[in-house]
């Protein structure tokens, strides 16, 4: 089965988001006074070939440690879902990657 995987990388809290202080700087000169924090990272989507969902998990959380995240400076957090449940129920599993080795 095709499952589409939404995979969020951000800057884990301890490392320099100069990224993410442009974008508060450039907040608050627009008057958004209220933004006190700003983290910038990456979205990925990826639809995956998968027997069931846990595979689907499974293949992600292996992409994820060898390439879409840097485990070292970056935290990533995953969901898998069917492509046409993302669009009718706006809801799907959410899972955290872990490196594992």
């Amino acid at each position: 089965m095709k499952l589409l995987a939404r995979v969020i990388v951000t800057p884990k809290p301890v490392v320099n988001d100069p990224q993410g202080g442009t974008v508060k700087g450039a907040l608050h000169r627009l008057g958004f006074e209220s933004v006190s924090e700003v983290r910038v990272g990456k979205y990925i989507e990826v639809t995956v070939e998968a027997a069931d969902e846990d595979e689907a998990r499974r293949q992600v959380s292996d992409m994820c440690r060898k390439l879409l995240a840097n485990h070292v400076i970056e935290d990533v957090r995953f969901q898998v879902e069917r492509p046409q449940e993302a669009v009718a129920h706006g809801r799907a599993h959410e899972s955290e990657a872990t490196p594992t080795g």
